[in-house]
């Protein structure tokens, strides 16, 4: 009796973990991002979340008529952001920055960063999950 209770309850928890897989499930770049699709934008930034498995920001980018269109920027993690050398404190609510980076495929506001300027006019890689082009090996003379 005590041997079918226990593997009963290792069953059960079994099918628990197994059930719970495709929450650590992580999207690539390609199924939510469009490389050839490069977006520049200036703007003040709202909110900045610090977490896994993305950082994110958020900024109010104004267009020439004045009318604000808000906007999320996804980073690297933020391990990785740290290697680069950013701080929690990199972006701050109310700084003014530029990002480049590639649009959303489903056409919102949400794009993934490759480099963010500052407000101090540093330039910083996002840690973006972007393939990077590598340039081609100089040919031999």
């Amino acid at each position: 009796m005590k041997r079918t209770a226990l593997l009963n309850v290792f069953a059960v928890c079994a099918g628990l973990m197994i059930s719970a897989v495709p929450v650590f499930a992580h999207h690539s770049f390609a199924a939510e991002y469009d490389s050839k699709k490069p977006v520049t934008l200036t703007g003040t930034v709202t909110k900045v979340e610090w977490m896994n498995p993305h950082a994110r920001f958020y900024i109010n980018v104004k267009d020439e008529s004045g009318k604000i269109t808000p906007w999320e920027l996804e980073l690297g993690s933020p391990n990785g952001l740290m290697r680069l050398g950013w701080t929690r404190h990199s972006l701050q609510e109310g700084d003014v920055v530029t990002v480049t980076g590639s649009l959303a495929k489903d056409g919102t506001n949400l794009a993934n960063a490759r480099q963010v300027t500052l407000a101090d006019g540093k330039k910083v890689f996002a840690g973006s999950s972007e393939k990077q082009e590598t340039p081609a090996a100089p040919e031999a003379k």
